[in-house]
């Protein structure tokens, strides 16, 4: 079994020293940083990028730089996606945004866990789990988000929260850790034409 399979598997990998994924990193790496280096005006070559490095990600997805990733191939996101300022996704395991997510500036999603062992850290060992967030939710600034967890459709997140359990669906959640404080009332809209 590679590293990689090891790591899709949930199983303690080699992300340190193993040559596939060492690659893998410096060229998602080198696309990050030519992403980052373009003009708010190249909206066309920075969504070209984004198709490159991304496993997948549709026309109206907007991430302002800068933006770095581990491996990129394990990200996907949904339609209307805009993420602020120094997004940082740990991608060893998959991570999957739904359609409209936003995100606030200076977040992180780190699929990567270490062992608590000092000999296999030591080893350069790690898991990865994956993280998905569900459509129409919303992300504060400085934002941590945890291996494993799965944020819930319609669902709020505070600013400066460290989300390291499942969030339901429908609720506005803050806090370290963060917690569900009071679920959100869809009420009527009011529509002028």
């Amino acid at each position: 079994m590679t590293e990689r399979e090891k790591a899709a598997a949930g199983l303690l990998y080699d992300a340190n020293y193993d040559p596939e994924l060492l690659q893998a990193r410096a060229v998602a790496k080198d696309l990050c940083m030519d992403y980052n280096q373009l003009r708010s005006t190249q909206q066309a070559e920075r969504l070209a990028l984004l198709r490159t490095l991304l496993a997948a990600c549709g026309e109206d997805t907007y991430i302002e730089p800068p933006f770095f990733v581990d491996y990129g191939s394990n990200i996907r996101v949904g339609k209307a996606f805009y993420a602020n300022h120094n997004l940082v996704i740990l991608d060893g395991a998959p991570v999957t945004f739904g359609d409209h997510v936003f995100i606030g500036p200076n977040c992180c999603f780190s699929t990567a866990g270490h062992p608590l062992d000092t000999a296999q850290r030591n080893a350069g060992l790690e898991y990865a789990k994956p993280i998905t967030v569900g459509n129409n939710v919303w992300i504060g600034m400085g934002v941590q988000i945890l291996p494993g967890v799965t944020i819930g459709d319609n669902t709020v997140i505070g600013a400066g929260s460290v989300v390291n359990k499942d969030i339901p669906a429908g609720v506005l959640a803050v806090g370290v850790p963060c917690r569900p404080i009071r679920e959100i009332a869809q009420k009527p809209r009011r529509v002028i034409l």
